[in-house]
């Protein structure tokens, strides 16, 4: 029926913590009471993000490093729309995180950033536009 949450193991759970709600300005809500494992869940929208944290799980935090093709979206990554970038944009300026691409127009009336969370998983701001971008430049892949 539709995708309700993306579960993340992460390094440090507090630190991650920090990050989507003070970074994000994601909602954290409760999980449930017999889940005895270290997490923290958050809500955008009706949509959720379930971090786990690695000490409690047999995988590892974050990713391997996707290099330049990250800052086009051409990685696996996780995209939040916002109603303004800009100030999506200042929220991650003041929390000291640094934008990889972007704002850059995608094509089709979005405008884009993309960025990383602590654990270095690629995070995508996006806003719906009214600007004509059909002189958008072309995305091409990225080849290293």
């Amino acid at each position: 029926m539709r995708l309700q949450h993306t579960g993340l193991v992460v390094a440090d759970l507090d630190r991650s913590r920090r990050f989507y709600a003070e970074a994000l300005g994601l909602e954290e809500v409760p999980r449930p009471s017999n889940f005895t494992f270290a997490g923290a869940w958050f809500r955008f929208g009706e949509d959720e993000i379930h971090l786990l944290a690695e000490a409690d799980t047999t995988g590892l935090a974050g990713v391997p490093d996707p290099g330049s093709s990250a800052a086009f979206g051409l990685s696996g990554h996780l995209a939040f729309e916002v109603q303004d970038l800009d100030a999506a944009c200042a929220r991650l300026e003041e929390n000291g995180v640094p934008l990889i691409g972007g704002p850059m127009p995608r094509g089709d009336g979005v405008t884009q950033v993309f960025f990383r969370d602590p654990d270095g998983y690629v995070l995508e701001f996006f806003q719906w536009t009214n600007e004509d971008q059909s002189g958008a430049p072309e995305r091409a892949p990225v080849r290293e």
